[in-house]
């Protein structure tokens, strides 16, 4: 007797392998049969027949840390297959909140991690808490972010903390991997993350480097002429740090260095023949998602919420920064008619959404980088942009490669959630579905199959060292997918972000269905798993 069963489907595992057909017995949350079992009995049987079935899809880019408080059944992200969120990305995450406690961490990251619920946390065991007691859908993966590590330590400033804040930032990350993060994250071209220097980020990496599995994961120092001096830091920072490097969201922005893809892997290949761990994620679109702060200098940005708002208000400094926007980050000017806002908080600016930042600075007769700062004033901080800004060439080319793995840099949202108003990225519902459309079915010759669903489970799951999961596997957790390679594609688009995919009729998590005969069942299985754990 069986908790479920599934029948008739084709198995591909995770691991690469060629698929098969087999039946698969569940029991208690774990795969416990594989075989031919059509004679057994159970008290949930799903006919997978004309289907293949997966482990479930592990995101290995995601920002929803706190989108799950807001919407805990995940909908944008379970629809479409995956099972497990790893969080904490681009140096974001909602802990540890250190001197200034968890409403300074919030008010400074908040913007970023957007949530309408206080921040009440103050570790990395206390905001899994908040999670798992209210019940959350899918799993999540957390990791440690080194924003929220300086806003914790202090060292909020433009420049190198001192030599006490790096004290603190080194005692709370080795708290919050001995509590179970996975990594540590930075975002180098963001506030105040991209204050940080090499050595820094080098030192951090040293003081976590003895617990095993843990890792360094990068939204790298990003801009104009930078797709190769990039890579290099994160290789030197992976080489002195001594641990391995999961480099975030590869892609080539700068258009005039379009196509120059291999040049860009092979700083990865070197290192690895030198005995570097290194690999990389990236997601299926041509546009990324952003915010408006990344055209405004970093130094502008330094310091509270308040520091940065008053340096918009002093007109001399206002100048200064605008004269800076004007010149471009690396001296190339950002293509503004591809830059489109895609949320806006205040009612007065909902009006704004879907338009580009050239349409919205025709609208009020003023320059666009005076736009954009008016913008930033006006919604309090960050202000999410679509961004049209690669190409369909190079993305095919990061996807094909071995060592690529798939990340959507999307949230778990709902149509109905806090979000529900706004456009964001079609990642958020699209990403798998659109791999396993678009590209395995479509256009073969990008990925097969067997490929296309190592690198969203199997591949993932050894980065995170994951003992039990990412793999259809006897005694493995049960994080399962079933769909139709003949009809699985995205429905999400740029105009219409909000609607989920078509051909996955079930889900399940943990051992529990989740989608059910392409129905959300309500059911909120997921955990929040911990470095190490199963």
């Amino acid at each position: 007797m069986f908790d479920t069963l599934i029948l008739g489907g084709t198995i591909v595992d995770g691991t690469g392998d060629a698929r098969y057909k087999a039946d698969i017995g569940i029991t208690n949350g774990k795969i416990t049969a594989i075989g031919s079992l059509s004679e057994s009995q159970s008290k949930c049987t799903i006919d997978a027949s004309h289907h293949v079935v997966s482990p479930g899809f592990i995101d290995m880019h995601t920002h929803s840390d706190v989108t799950l408080i807001d919407d805990p059944c995940g909908e944008s992200k379970v629809y479409q297959g995956v099972t497990t969120e790893v969080t904490g990305n681009c140096s974001y995450s909602p802990f540890p909140s250190g001197i200034g406690g968890p409403s300074a961490l919030k008010e400074s990251l908040g913007q970023t991690l957007v949530s309408k619920e206080d921040w009440k946390w103050n570790s990395l065991d206390e905001w899994a808490g908040d999670l798992e007691a209210e019940g959350i859908s899918l799993n999540v993966a957390p990791q440690v972010g080194n924003a929220a590590l300086r806003v914790a330590a202090g060292a909020k400033q433009d420049g190198e903390a001192t030599k006490d804040q790096l004290e603190i930032m080194k005692k709370l990350a080795v708290e919050s991997v001995e509590q179970g993060a996975f990594s540590l994250s930075t975002g180098l071209s963001l506030a105040p993350s991209g204050y940080a220097t090499t050595d820094e980020i080098i030192e951090l990496c040293k003081a976590i480097s003895g617990y095993e599995g843990v890792f360094y994961v990068t939204h790298a120092r990003v801009g104009p002429g930078k797709h190769i001096s990039m890579i290099e830091e994160a290789v030197e920072i992976g080489q002195k740090g001594g641990v391995p490097v999961q480099f975030s969201h590869m892609a080539i922005t700068d258009w005039r260095h379009y196509g120059e893809g291999p040049e860009m892997i092979s700083v990865i290949e070197k290192a690895r023949e030198e005995g570097l761990d290194m690999t990389y994620d990236m997601y299926p679109y041509i546009a990324a998602g952003a915010g408006l702060d990344q055209t405004i200098p970093l130094w502008a940005q330094a310091g509270t919420l308040t520091e940065y708002m008053d340096r918009l208000r002093d007109s001399r400094t206002r100048q200064r920064i605008l004269e800076s926007m004007a010149e471009g980050i690396g001296h190339l000017s950002p293509k503004w008619d591809t830059w489109v806002m895609s949320l806006a908080k205040t009612d007065s600016n909902k009006r704004l959404v879907g338009m580009s930042i050239k349409e919205i600075a025709e609208d009020r007769g003023v320059p666009p980088e005076e736009a954009v700062l008016q913008l930033t004033e006006e919604e309090g901080g960050v202000v999410p942009v679509t961004v049209y800004n690669r190409k369909e060439d190079d993305v095919r080319y990061f996807m094909g490669h071995p060592l690529a793995m798939i990340g959507s840099d999307g949230s778990a949202v709902s149509p109905e959630g806090l979000h529900g108003d706004a456009m964001p990225h079609p990642r958020y519902y699209g990403t798998y579905p659109r791999i396993l459309g678009r590209y395995v079915r479509e256009n073969p010759a990008v990925l097969s199959l067997e490929s296309a669903i190592n690198k969203m489970t199997g591949f993932p799951s050894e980065r995170l060292i994951m003992k039990e999961r990412g793999l259809i596997k006897e005694n493995y957790i049960a994080d399962v997918v079933i769909f139709d390679p003949e009809t699985i594609i995205d429905c999400a688009t740029f105009e219409n972000p909000h609607q989920y995919p078509k051909g996955i009729p079930h889900v399940i998590v943990n051992g529990q269905s989740v989608i059910q005969n392409g129905k959300h069942t309500g059911s909120r299985p997921g955990k929040v798993l911990r470095r190490g754990g199963t």
